[in-house]
């Protein structure tokens, strides 16, 4: 790697490197946070009293920062309150791969795993800017439109928030890879793309009269990437990454 590759990549340790297909690691801001970003739903896991949890939930990304939520009743934030260690990881998958043998059979895939120590949000103005962002994030300006929350809502909503102290990406793009000799083979082989794609809108049949689909969901247009559609609207939260 660069000096520069290197000053805008997460650390590399035992921890976070990529061991089995090491070429396939990346460890770039540039990648990592790109592949968040394209994502909004995670997976967080922790240990409480040795057992191991894994938890399904939306996130959102703020510069080397990410932030998820949830009830503030949840097992997961009751316990990661204190400052508890966590593996957050997403996935995206490309393709479905079939090969000539049952080993080669694959998927492409873009991964992210990131580490960090999690700590509830309880400084009034974070907490009101991350309540803001969990909406505003994904659906730009739409909390300005909103009834405002109660104080009970907001009480009833935690918010978690950990700084990435070491992550990595692992891609594979590759499609079909057979041994040499299995190309002789009379066997039928493929790569089955895959694509979140999204639908077209469905109004909520108890809308007002008069009342149309904003133009700050644009970025939500029928037969788009998902992938696409987050990107766009994290630069529009985020104009600087």
């Amino acid at each position: 790697m660069t000096v520069s590759e290197i000053d805008h990549s997460y650390p590399v340790s035992p921890r976070n490197r990529v061991k089995r297909l090491h070429e396939r690691g990346r460890y770039d801001h540039a990648t990592v946070h790109g592949l968040l970003d394209a994502s909004m739903l995670c997976h967080v896991s922790y240990v409480i009293d040795g057992q191991p949890y894994c938890t399904p939930t939306f996130f959102w990304r703020e510069g080397s920062k990410l932030y998820w939520h949830g009830s503030s009743a949840s097992r997961m934030l009751e316990n990661q309150s204190n400052g508890q260690k966590v593996c957050l990881t997403v996935a995206h998958l490309d393709s479905l791969v079939l090969a000539r043998c049952g080993f080669n059979h694959s998927a492409d895939y873009r991964a992210v795993m990131a580490f960090g120590t999690a700590y509830l949000v309880t400084d009034p103005d974070e907490k009101a800017r991350a309540l803001v962002a969990m909406v505003d994030r994904f659906f730009p300006d739409r909390t300005a439109s909103l009834r405002q929350s109660t104080k009970q809502e907001i009480k009833a909503s935690a918010v978690i928030a950990m700084e990435i102290e070491q992550a990595s990406a692992k891609i594979r793009t590759k499609g079909v890879a057979d041994d040499d000799e299995d190309y002789a083979l009379p066997v039928y082989a493929e790569r089955i793309p895959v694509r979140t794609v999204i639908g077209a809108p469905e109004p909520c049949p108890r809308l007002l009269d008069g009342v149309k689909r904003p133009q700050s969901l644009r970025a939500y247009s029928e037969g788009r990437l998902l992938d696409d559609a987050l990107r766009e609207t994290h630069r529009l939260h985020y104009p600087g990454g």
